[in-house]
């Protein structure tokens, strides 16, 4: 697995939930490239709780979205918005775990739309979450 750099890191005005490092409220996550997937390694802390000990189903859903539009960026060199998410729970995932896996890759492409499939998975390697985001993106020359 090959790390992603953060293209925005140390910009004053960068403050995403998702992935921003300096953000003290966000989940900062961090990304790599493995093969045709991006890759998230994950560690759940108990402010992102839901019922006790169980990360929040809403937090899941921001992890999952964000590895999707880190597929778009990588993977299509460009960026999008998210038109719809899918959202299947199968297991609760303790907010005391050590670590999460996230991992998600394009589905298919049709013209300026993107199916991209995502799955969380807890310690033992459980598929906990998984998701299928439709993302629309935009042409690389305005993405810039």
């Amino acid at each position: 697995m090959k790390k992603i750099i953060n293209p925005w890191k140390g910009l004053p005005e960068y403050k995403c939930f998702g992935c921003a490092p300096d953000n003290e409220s966000g989940v900062k996550m961090e990304f790599f490239e493995d093969g045709d997937e991006i890759v998230s390694i994950w560690k759940p802390r108990p402010e992102f709780q839901g019922w006790i000990d169980t990360l929040h189903g809403g937090i899941q859903a921001v992890l999952l979205d964000e590895i999707c539009a880190w597929v778009v960026l990588r993977k299509l060199q460009t960026t999008g918005v998210t038109s719809k998410m899918e959202t299947r729970y199968r297991k609760a995932i303790n907010t005391n775990d050590s670590h999460v896996v996230l991992r998600a890759s394009i589905k298919e492409v049709k013209r300026n739309i993107v199916f991209i499939e995502a799955r969380l998975y807890n310690k033992e390697g459980d598929l906990c979450t998984e998701a299928l985001c439709t993302y629309f993106v935009f042409p690389q020359e305005k993405a810039k």
